[in-house]
């Protein structure tokens, strides 16, 4: 409670404190009479249930009379065979009792209180239950095994006289006397007139103030007047302290976009914490004498933001760039959560973001708990002759995904369950890369929008000109692949590109993702991201490891080969470094012979490059890692420092090999291998190298093999997408009959949940949303920030392979 100065400072302080004592003799009040409804409902519960004994005891009495009136009769009865002449003479010592007991009940006064106490005359029922003239009572006498029969008549007869009976419940329910709350009452006006005590004690008191201190000390104190705060209405406001802290903390977004770094907010808001509790204003949260914790604060600043809100009784129904209209519920007709991936890259083009996001989509579709899609791009038949190895092309989408498909199916072993669909892409000879034409999240129904899988987020997003991924899906996760940052630094002005390219790219992702997963540490920090490596490597890669492991135990030569290295034939993939580390130790790895398998567009240099030092480097076409022909070398050589997560590197230690890499963040995730060397100067390199060259690989354990497996790596993705947290039929769209095509645009009803006061983070990633779609509507700017010509549109080559609809030709 915030205290004021001046003389009066004892007073305000009772004031203030005795309110929460006389809400808390209301709370209690309300609490007592539910108590009383409670157990009003009971006792109506007890009296029904006498009203069926009754009705059981007028049908005994019928049974008896009828039975007696036939035992002297020849004729072979199941009663008369199972009651013996000592349990007939009981039967008519009962008859009488039970005639009396019904009179009694008959009584409308049977259930009000005797003598003004809290009983009932339950005479009758004991005399009952022990007959007169006989030793054995009613429940010894039905507790005889030979009376089952009868036992089995009076059953059926019981339940046909309560079907009766709840048929009449309605016209004999009877309010039970007001006296039987009596001793409730009593408790009640005793705990009033404590709590009146206490507050005539503390208003009366020569030191109030000290009074209440100790009492707030309590941990009893401080969760009653929690619980107050729910329901009382007289909140105080915030003050300038809080005001300024929660400014400063919705404003870190914005402060990013800026450049200002995350603890730089966090000292501002500790700096005024700091303050606020120099002048000795505390929230009404904070508890005594409390150790400063800026996470605890953060949190009780979230709790007064919420009882002040609450308070006032305000509902926020929409952002300042959203449009929230009423919504219902509509679940997935299987139930199955609906998970889109959309990736950068396809098959035949063997890159990492073609071939990870395939067995992500094989993967999750064998758990069958998810309907999956495989969203790909689709290139004109120019741009597949430039892409693809071999010029190979492909005259329809379904004959890439026959190729597709074969091609997983020999990697994996199983026919996977997922839908592969194509969005046109077009390729960028300048940036080697595939970039997306149109609005390509249409081309996922939106009954199916739920989950959506951005392979490279900031990639798929640079240009993208449609709906905000976010609008449509409930949950996008963005899957970092590449470290672009490390790619523009090699190019002229490159830490100029890499400064806007690293703001760039921190926009894209707080706009278009929900949860960023940065396979390792080595990429750009990026908004609500967290590092773990989602990846695995083919089962074809372990059953090469196994084999060799198995024929090594048996004496058999295994690595015939020496070392090598592997990747796409361009500087940036580890080439440069890989160059410079054989130029500077020429002489110390003077019998190291290395055979270098890949192509690309810095090919010639590269050559030319280890022609000119001497290198004895021996260069080899392009090939698949699981050629048989490179399961004979036992060292891997990769010095890439440019790449996130090796995929080269994983299939090497798959296979059993012998791995030396650098000591960078890229790698961390392969330290715990035994077969993996790691580097950070280039003495240490030629150490690692003549290592590895005089030793044998260690056979992979079965924990190391599933660490690099899909199967792990899938439980990985689960986990840190969070997707086991988010509802199990998650908000869909309400659809019309009316079918929508790509490109064109429908108004939904979307499914959201409004927030009890607006988000300034919510309201700057709505801006900058906003403010992305109007930049990459205009066709100059698209040109000058490096979009590939005529990308914000579908052409009309695409809408033909595609089988859409003619579309309108535009120009800028």
């Amino acid at each position: 409670m915030a205290r004021r100065g001046g003389g009066g400072e004892s007073a305000g302080v009772v004031a203030a404190d005795a309110a929460p004592a006389v809400r808390a003799m209301s709370f209690i009040s309300n609490s007592l009479s539910q108590v009383q409804r409670s157990a009003e409902s009971d006792m109506e519960l007890i009296r029904h249930r006498f009203q069926s004994l009754k009705q059981l005891s007028n049908s005994l009495d019928k049974e008896w009379g009828t039975r007696s009136a036939s035992s002297s009769s020849s004729s072979s009865q199941p009663l008369k065979a199972a009651i013996s002449s000592q349990d007939f003479d009981f039967l008519k010592n009962l008859k009488p009792n039970l005639s009396k007991f019904r009179r009694s009940w008959s009584d409308p006064d049977f259930l009000k209180p005797r003598d003004g106490g809290t009983g009932w005359d339950l005479s009758l029922g004991k005399s009952l239950m022990t007959s007169k003239g006989s030793e054995t009572g009613l429940v010894d006498f039905f507790s005889r095994k030979d009376l089952g029969s009868t036992r089995k008549v009076a059953g059926e007869r019981r339940f046909v006289v309560k079907q009766g009976v709840r048929r009449k419940k309605a016209s004999r329910r009877q309010k039970l006397s007001v006296n039987e709350w009596e001793p409730l009452r009593r408790v009640k006006e005793s705990v009033k007139d404590s709590l009146r005590d206490l507050e005539s004690t503390a208003a009366t008191s020569k030191t109030p103030s000290e009074f209440f201190e100790n009492v707030q000390k309590t941990e009893f104190f401080e969760n009653v007047k929690r619980n107050l705060d729910e329901f009382g209405q007289d909140v105080p406001p915030l003050d300038l302290p809080e005001l300024l802290e929660n400014l400063v903390r919705e404003s870190e977004p914005l402060l990013d976009q800026l450049g200002f770094k995350k603890d730089v907010s966090e000292k501002v808001c500790g700096i005024l914490r700091s303050c606020k509790r120099n002048f000795g204003q505390q929230s009404l949260t904070t508890t005594v004498n409390k150790i400063p914790d800026a996470g605890q604060d953060a949190e009780d600043l979230d709790l007064r933001l919420a009882s002040v809100v609450r308070s006032t009784g305000y509902s926020h129904k929409g952002g300042i760039w959203s449009d929230h209209h009423e919504s219902s519920r509509v679940s997935s007709e299987d139930h199955h959560r609906n998970i889109a991936i959309v990736t950068t890259a396809s098959l035949p083009w063997m890159t990492g973001t073609a071939i990870n996001p395939l067995f992500r989509a094989a993967y999750l579709a064998k758990l069958g708990k998810q309907n999956v899609t495989l969203l790909v791009p689709w290139l004109c038949k120019r741009d597949q002759e430039e892409v693809y190895p071999d010029h190979m092309t492909f005259e329809t989408p379904a004959e890439q995904e026959t190729f597709v498909r074969n091609w997983l199916e020999d990697r994996t072993g199983f026919k996977a369950d997922f839908k592969i669909a194509f969005y046109p892409g077009k390729f960028s000879s300048v940036k080697r890369s595939i970039l997306a034409a149109g609005d390509i999240s249409q081309f996922i129904p939106d009954r199916e929008a739920d989950v959506a899988v951005l392979e490279e987020p900031e990639h798929l997003t640079w240009y993208y000109h449609g709906r905000r991924w976010t609008d449509k899906f409930q949950h996008v996760v963005g899957v970092v692949h590449t470290n672009y940052l490390e790619y523009v630094k090699q190019e002229k002005n490159g830490k100029l590109q890499a400064f806007l390219l690293e703001h760039v790219n921190n926009w894209m992702v707080r706009v278009y993702c929900s949860k960023v997963l940065r396979l390792s540490a080595a990429t750009q920090v990026l908004p609500k991201s967290s590092v773990c490596n989602v990846h695995g490597v083919s089962p074809k890669f372990l059953a090469v490891g196994k084999r060799l492991a198995s024929e090594g135990k048996e004496g058999k030569p295994v690595f015939s080969k020496g070392a090598y290295y592997l990747g796409k034939m361009i500087w940036a993939k580890g080439y440069r470094e890989l160059v410079d580390l054989l130029v500077q130790n020429k002489d110390e790895l003077e019998g190291l012979n290395l055979d270098v398998y890949g192509s690309g567009q810095d090919s010639h240099e590269v050559v030319s490059a280890a022609e000119k030092h001497g290198l004895a480097m021996n260069f080899h076409q392009g090939r698949d890692h699981a050629d048989n022909s490179l399961h004979g070398y036992k060292v891997f050589i990769n010095p890439s420092r440019s790449d996130v997560v090796c995929t080269t590197t994983a299939e090497a230690l798959a296979m059993g090999k012998i791995v030396i890499c650098a000591d960078h963040p890229s790698n961390d995730f392969f330290r715990t291998f035994p077969n993996c060397l790691t580097y950070q100067t280039p003495e240490e390199f030629v150490e690692k190298v003549k290592l590895a060259m005089l030793s044998e690989p260690v056979p992979l354990s079965p924990e190391l093999q599933h660490l690099l497996s899909w199967e792990a790596a899938t439980e990985r993705f689960i986990e840190c997408a969070e997707l086991e947290k988010l509802p199990p039929c998650g908000p869909r769209r309400i659809q019309t009959n009316k079918t929508t095509l790509p490109g064109e645009t429908t108004k939904h009803t979307t499914v959201t949940s409004s927030p009890s006061m607006p988000m300034l983070s919510d309201v700057v990633d709505n801006g900058l949303a906003f403010t992305h779609y109007c930049l990459s509507g205009i066709e100059a700017v698209r040109w000058v920030l490096g979009a590939h010509p005529k990308t914000m549109h579908i052409d009309a080559q695409h809408c033909k392979d595609l089988g859409l609809p003619p579309r309108p030709i535009y120009g800028w």
